[in-house]
């Protein structure tokens, strides 16, 4: 299995659950309000005036098979904005649920 972790400011979070959504991956995860440090400076999780100036992180799970099309499709989405994908592989328990 393939996961992925993208974290993107806020306001392109529902562009990466769009792409999540299309590319079959049966379900995902996003934090909102994650804070950190890299290229573009340091970012805190608090919500100081709105959602859209925070950051989020999504994780997903899918097939090898499924993962390709989606890594291609939020690399071209980060090459416009800011943000970070993280690519590995995984194990799951129930990898039934992933199909």
């Amino acid at each position: 299995m393939t996961r992925l972790e993208v974290i993107v400011p806020a306001r392109d979070a529902s562009a990466i659950r769009e792409l999540i959504t299309t590319a079959g991956a049966t379900g995902y995860t996003s934090v909102s309000g994650v804070s950190g440090i890299g290229h573009h400076g340091q970012h805190s999780g608090a919500l100081l005036f709105n959602e859209y100036d925070t950051l989020t992180m999504l994780i997903t799970v899918l097939p090898p098979g499924k993962s390709g099309e989606l890594i291609d499709a939020i690399r071209e989405l980060l090459s416009t904005s800011s943000g970070v994908m993280f690519v590995a592989d995984t194990y799951v328990s129930r990898p039934e649920y992933f199909q």
